[in-house]
């Protein structure tokens, strides 16, 4: 039998989630299945990945094989690198312990890696927030300076045109006086 680690298809349209698993290759995608050993949220950013890394390793060693997106995935979270390791230990190239010793290493050089891109994208997003938010500013004031320069230009215009009123009717007042 051959044996997949796949990605079985769950939730629902455009909001895709999927679960990790162990399946036999003839089965369907989301069908039959051995053993789910995590999920996997595409939406999120970065990707959300949650599987049993213990699991995961164990069907790579009794020769499960994944697929690509899975690959992927595996070696992001180092059960691919772990595998090379051990493959060293049985070799005797390495010993268990340097091998133990080089997977930590990488694990925490990587988890600093993963934290590093979670704290830019907070702070990109804050950014992009507070540079939005000076533009909308800046748009509103602009918008309420025409608005202040438009109100003077018709006050300005309406006290000349009383001013010529005021004028025209004591012009016509005089010479109803002196017509009187």
């Amino acid at each position: 039998m051959a044996v997949k680690i796949r990605l079985a298809r769950r939730g629902r349209k455009k909001a895709a989630q999927f679960d990790i698993v162990v399946a036999d290759s003839r089965s369907p995608r989301d069908g039959r299945f051995i053993e789910k050993i995590g999920t996997y949220n595409p939406q999120t950013n970065p990707a959300t990945i949650n599987f049993d890394g213990d699991k995961a390793f164990e069907w790579i060693m009794k020769g499960a094989q994944p697929t690509d997106t899975v690959r992927a995935m595996l070696s992001y979270r180092g059960v691919l690198y772990r595998k090379h390791l051990q493959l060293g230990v049985i070799k005797g190239a390495i010993s268990q312990d340097v091998a133990d010793e080089r997977f930590t290493a990488w694990k925490e050089q990587k988890d600093a890696k993963i934290e590093g891109k979670r704290a830019n994208i907070g702070t990109a997003k804050d950014e992009a927030r507070k540079s939005q938010l000076a533009a909308e500013t800046k748009v509103k004031e602009a918008r309420a300076e025409a608005l202040r320069q438009k109100q003077a230009a018709a006050l300005a215009a309406a006290a000349p045109a009383a001013a010529e009123g005021e004028a025209t009717e004591a012009t016509a007042e005089t010479t109803e006086e002196a017509g009187a």
